[in-house]
């Protein structure tokens, strides 16, 4: 799911469970070798939300959220910031961050 400012509080803020959000560009190389291993998670882990914020055409959340780098990454819980982390990684590591957070 694309997020935007528009949708941003009534998909993540207000989640009945915890979400991933993916903030990247379409340039970024790294983004571009995470966005396979984002779309197969967002099948296979039910009891997450993921969803992905383009940087370039969402300056606004970007800066909410202080994105310095993309890929970056992260997991609310609540309406809160539980963890973030930036960089590309396996799709095992990402699922067990997301494993942490679940239940």
């Amino acid at each position: 799911m694309e997020l935007t400012s528009d949708n941003f509080d009534s998909v993540v803020l207000q989640a009945n469970k915890p979400v991933l959000v993916d903030f990247w560009a379409p340039w970024c190389g790294p983004c571009k070798v995470m966005s396979p291993i984002v779309e197969e998670l967002s099948g296979e882990m039910e009891s997450v939300a993921i969803a992905k914020v383009n940087v370039d055409d969402n300056p606004d959340l970007a800066r909410q959220f202080n994105i310095l780098s993309i890929p970056t990454f992260l997991i609310f819980k609540g309406g809160q910031v539980v963890e973030q982390f930036s960089g590309s990684m396996s799709k095992e590591m990402l699922q067990e961050r997301l494993g942490k957070h679940i239940g």
